[in-house]
């Protein structure tokens, strides 16, 4: 064995996940060598499979990038190391070589044993306290915390593919075409999003203002009052555009409905924006009854959370808008909490905010007519999106349809 070689083992559903490819592949393409020690495929669907593998590199260094690289893949070193933990030096910053997170679920080896990682998120740093560790963003470390610091006895545990059978997920592959059955998608979305609350799930919508200008808005309003959806992340613009329909029947001054301009229309946005001022907040339009219908008017009556994050691009903005971009993340998060499926309709920076802060296993359905916004969600990590290129005007209605048949 060359001095330049470790083994590595890797458990779980190898062969029908890819995760055995993908270790494959990944040390191939930097150029370092594999043998095959043992393996053993697991011979029923719900069986797991088990791999031994050698490692070799050219020297040390390259060793340990192909080492450092497909650990992020599932693969652990046969002998157990310790995760090594430096002090964070000061409030906001984290110790040089901090161990950067994906959102995968993640281990560490501490004291002699596998400790899960608490409240998985991409891009974060881990925090140990005693036995236990989780994520934490670089705002909330502070002085003294013990944060894990380079690649050794951690265990991040892909995605597997579903046992249940074919859904939606495994249907579409987790790729994204305009060149798909977009009725068979949306019945496939429909029996997601149904079976998904039959069994007491929780659906969390992100949602752009293009939700409205597609007219769109009717049905989204009927999947949050039939009980579909249990949160709303937006930004100020989806629920200006809201009020101004329900309440003008415009979205930025064209009639929805035949998409013709009304008469100073130009002005209908500030128009709902100056309602919402008068009356306080949505609830307080609601609570007047200025506001009869709508997104927010669901929202509202439904006792649906809704978090609205500002931008330096907002008109007003409205009062319930949160303007403290790190106050509006921590929101974002407390909704997001224990989310089971996550839909983003037609808004890519606030679907890729959302997208980093979700573990690997919510299942996650992005829609929007513009394909690299759909591409670049899942190029940003949240690679286990259902990408559908498609006019979310046309798509949610189809999908609400097909929810009432099975209602």
């Amino acid at each position: 064995m060359s001095k330049f070689s470790q083994e590595i083992e890797v458990s779980g559903h190898l062969i029908d996940s890819l995760i055995l490819t993908k270790i494959f592949d990944k040390i191939m393409d930097l150029k370092g060598e594999f043998q095959v020690k043992e393996i053993d495929i697991g011979k029923q669907k719900k069986d797991q499979s088990y791999a031994q593998l050698l490692v070799t590199g050219k020297n040390q260094k390259h060793l340990d990038n192909i080492l450092e690289t497909i650990y992020r893949e599932g693969a652990v070193s046969k002998i157990q190391k310790e995760i090594k933990l430096n002090k964070s030096p000061k409030n906001y910053v984290m110790p040089d070589n901090f161990y950067s997170t994906t959102n995968n679920h993640t281990q560490v080896f501490h004291k002699g044993k596998w400790i899960q990682v608490g409240n998985m998120m991409m891009d974060k740093c881990i925090v140990v306290k005693g036995n236990k560790a989780f994520c934490v963003p670089v705002r909330d470390v502070k002085k003294g915390d013990q944060i894990v610091v380079g690649e050794k006895g951690i265990k991040i545990t892909p995605p597997e593919r579903p046992r249940e059978g074919v859904n939606v997920f495994e249907f579409m592959g987790s790729s994204s075409s305009s060149e798909r059955p977009t009725q068979h998608i949306a019945k496939k979305v429909a029996e997601d999003i149904y079976n998904t609350k039959k069994k007491g799930g929780k659906i969390v919508l992100v949602g752009g203002p293009a939700i409205v200008h597609t007219g769109a808005s009717d049905a989204v309003s009927e999947l949050i009052k039939s009980g579909y959806i249990d949160g709303l992340l937006a930004g100020n613009a989806l629920a200006v555009h809201d009020i101004e329909y329900a309440t003008l029947g415009t979205s930025l001054g064209m009639n929805v409905h035949d998409g013709s301009l009304a008469y100073h229309g130009h002005r209908n946005h500030m128009d709902a924006i100056n309602a919402v001022f008068k009356a306080g907040s949505i609830a307080n339009m609601v609570k007047s009854k200025k506001l009869r219908k709508g997104i927010m008017y669901e929202c509202v009556k439904n006792k649906v959370p809704f978090v609205l994050a500002g931008s330096i691009r907002d008109d007003g903005p409205l009062p319930d808008v949160i303007t403290d971009v790190t106050q509006a993340q921590y929101e974002y998060k407390k909704i997001l909490k224990d989310a089971n499926m996550v839909i983003m309709i037609s808004t890519m920076l606030h679907s890729i905010a959302t997208g980093n802060m979700l573990p690997a296993n919510v299942k996650v359905i992005v829609v929007d007519i513009n394909q690299p916004t759909v591409t670049k969600l899942m190029d940003r990590g949240t690679w286990q999106a259902l990408g559908i290129v498609s006019d979310v005007g046309a798509f949610l209605p189809m999908v609400v349809q097909q929810i009432r048949k099975k209602r």
